[in-house]
């Protein structure tokens, strides 16, 4: 008897393949669909339409399993959704994560409506994450975990998942490392079993991303500013603080960097072209040690940036995420006003957890880590665990 109708996102990569494979394996009616999101390689750093490869691949592991397949054409919904949410974002100065935008809004939003017509049950992905349930006050939660394998866990790029989504959506290689992933490709005798790993954009690829800004952010030629560090020395820490708020918005500071701050030492193309932390694109010399971004000021079209990794300007102790971009996964977890939590944060994928403090306030949830942390950019994504399960997350203001 089958365990219900599952579709399955198959990308041509060997992670889905194996999704797939291990599902019919448990005794679920499996349909294959490859979604069609991105065909222009105007901007991706090879010419070559890789989307018809990978559907191609795709086909081939569906065949190769005796199940449907399909292919679901969502170019221009991913461009409205994912794609102008990115321009929109980088034109405000902010560094997004369209991989979990990407997420929330396609392979588990439109992806869902388009497999329902099929009449699926759930969804499935070759995300290397866990589903888990709990019974709690008579109500039923689905729980996001961590995969097993630490190198590829990607609950990360889950971390924007409403319970809905979680209700109908399997992850069939959470348990498993990617060794064994492969293994049992080439069990399967699957073309994909080898076949190297996708990176960049979600359905994009590998882009030169000042190019693929282009499309809609002019180039405009501004100052890159190095800012000493001798311009923290008129900085004091207060010897007491009115309230915790004020305690937070301290250990969470911005510099708010002006021209005579420091000095000119060359010229960019596009602050939006740039983030905090970035080393890469900024083309200066002349410094003893390594260069960052530290700032920038899409207004004035300004790149701040300080010398060595340990410049005070790279740092912070605390992030804030205003309550209209707040999510907790976990609404029943979800904080009220005054209230605290101990929980362990990160804002980019595979980054090592951080021990932090969660403080709800009316209007914004503000994260204080237990150590200075390096390049928190706003517009990334924050997320928050409890041992290896992902309760909530939201955009950095």
């Amino acid at each position: 008897m089958s365990k219900g109708k599952v579709v399955v996102g198959l990308s041509g990569g060997v992670d889905s393949s194996v999704a797939a494979k291990l599902l019919l394996d448990q005794g679920y009616d499996v349909m294959g669909a490859f979604m069609l999101n991105w065909d222009d390689t105007r901007y991706t750093i090879t010419d070559e339409m890789q989307w018809i490869k990978d559907s191609e691949d795709a086909r081939k592991v569906a065949e190769a399993l005796g199940i449907p397949f399909k292919i679901f054409d969502f170019k221009k919904k991913y461009f409205k959704r994912v794609v102008d949410y990115m321009f929109r974002e980088y034109e405000r100065g902010r560094t997004p994560n369209p991989d979990i935008l990407c997420n929330r809004e396609i392979k588990f939003d439109l992806f869902w409506e388009e497999a329902q017509k099929y009449g699926a049950d759930f969804v499935a992905t070759g995300h290397y994450a866990r589903k888990g349930q709990i019974e709690k006050d008579g109500e039923t939660y689905y729980q996001l975990l961590a995969g097993v394998d630490p190198k590829k866990d990607q609950s990360y790029f889950l971390a924007q998942l409403n319970q809905a989504q979680l209700k109908h959506a399997l992850f069939p290689i959470g348990e498993l490392d990617k060794p064994e992933v492969r293994r049992l490709a080439k069990e399967a005798g699957f073309v994909t079993a080898d076949k190297r790993d996708s990176q960049g954009l979600c359905f994009v690829g590998k882009v030169n991303l000042p190019d693929f800004l282009r499309q809609q952010l002019a180039p405009k030629e501004g100052d890159i500013i190095v800012i000493p560090r001798e311009y923290y020395d008129q900085f004091e820490t207060p010897e007491r603080f009115e309230n915790e708020r004020q305690r937070l918005e301290y250990l969470g500071r911005t510099y708010n960097f002006k021209p005579e701050d420091g000095k000119v030492v060359g010229k960019h193309q596009g602050a939006h072209y740039f983030t905090k932390g970035q080393r890469k694109g900024l083309n200066i010399g002349g410094f003893k040690q390594r260069t960052f971004v530290i700032d920038t000021d899409v207004d004035k079209n300004i790149v701040y940036i300080g010398e060595h990794y340990t410049h005070p300007g790279l740092y912070r102790s605390a992030l804030k995420i205003n309550n209209d971009e707040l999510h907790w996964v976990r609404p029943d977890l979800a904080l009220k006003p005054g209230e605290t939590m101990d929980v362990e944060v990160r804002y980019r994928h595979l980054q090592p957890l951080r021990k932090a403090r969660l403080h709800q306030f009316e209007d914004v949830l503000w994260i204080e880590f237990f150590e200075p942390q390096q390049a928190i950019a706003e517009g990334q994504f924050a997320a928050w665990y409890l041992d290896d399960e992902l309760i909530g997350s939201g955009v950095i203001s």
